[in-house]
């Protein structure tokens, strides 16, 4: 009996020692092996991102002159809010500008007559001057036209005064208008950028604040795959690395770009975490390619990215 239970034993040995060998040997063989291409779920994105909506005031909808996948053109005013008051504003500000206006109109004159009655006085001085010296007029007589001369200094002097402050009014009544024109301005939601209406999140009369999103916007231009590599390949990716795009699951090239970025360091999963209480304890670095064609590709698409490491 001891003898058999000694050749059991043997033999188990020998069969953990031969299955050791084979582990080994698989692992020696992948780490042999030369990693040709990641893959990655990614979505994909217009290059500049796609941009939500906000207003820059608050108020009631008005106006809504876009739709769904409506092209628009930088400038063009997509959704107008109440602006009733502010318009208002703006007109007095114009208005009290216009009265300044011809106020200063006003003081330039009054400014160019007081010139040329000054010029009068002053050569009339110096013709009384001359006649006093020749005794022709009386010491009374001069006091008085250098007492003329005095007084429509003064007044030129006044006229000048007066306009210059009246040119200061007017460059606060024009910040008025611009301020007033500013906030009015912020009651329209205009295209930051040429591109494409993803959605439209609003309807007339709804009430929004500055934290309300109106729409998804779609810059104009090339697109994206944004996608995220596991960390134990996340060393291997370098810009200009070849990649093409697939749908999940198929083997048909969809799209074919280049890496325009690679993150510089590692973070939790993000883009594609279906649950927030997600606990898994692996880190990715996020990759950024830059499409050469996106006929068959629609945003917000999740698909496939493969990165030709080699």
């Amino acid at each position: 009996m001891i003898h058999k239970i000694t050749l059991i034993g043997v033999a188990l040995l020998l069969f953990a020692c031969g299955s050791d060998k084979k582990a080994n040997e698989q692992l020696n063989k992948i780490d042999s092996v030369t990693i040709k291409q990641v893959v990655g779920i990614a979505n994909i994105e217009p290059l500049k991102r796609i941009l939500t909506l906000t207003p820059e005031a608050s108020g009631v909808i008005r106006k809504i002159n876009v739709e769904i996948n409506q092209q628009v053109k930088k400038g063009d005013i997509l959704f107008v809010l109440d602006n009733e008051t502010e318009t208002a504003q703006l007109h007095q500000a114009e208005s009290r500008l216009a009265t300044q206006i011809s106020v200063i109109e006003k003081n330039k004159a009054a400014v160019a007559t007081a010139e040329t009655n000054l010029s009068n006085s002053k050569t009339n001085l110096a013709r009384s001057k001359n006649l006093f010296a020749s005794n022709a007029i009386t010491q009374k007589q001069l006091e008085d036209e250098q007492l003329n001369f005095e007084t429509k200094t003064l007044q030129f002097e006044s006229s000048k005064a007066d306009l210059n402050q009246a040119q200061k009014r007017l460059t606060e009544l024009k910040s008025d208008v611009e301020y007033y024109q500013t906030i009015l301005n912020k009651k329209a939601i205009k295209a930051p950028l040429d591109g494409t209406i993803l959605s439209v999140d609003t309807k007339l009369g709804v009430n929004v604040s500055t934290a309300t999103a109106l729409a998804d916007f779609a810059p104009e231009g090339p697109v994206m795959a944004i996608t995220e590599i596991d960390e134990l390949f996340a060393d291997e990716i370098k810009p200009d690395q070849k990649a093409f795009i697939r749908a999940q699951g198929d083997t048909v090239i969809l799209a074919t770009g280049k890496v325009i970025l690679a993150a510089p360091y590692l973070r939790k999963k993000s883009l594609f975490s279906d649950k927030a209480d997600n606990l898994e304890d692996r880190r990715v670095r996020e990759v950024r390619v830059e499409l050469d064609s996106t006929a068959t590709l629609l945003i917000g698409s999740r698909v496939e990215c493969i990165i030709e490491l080699k």
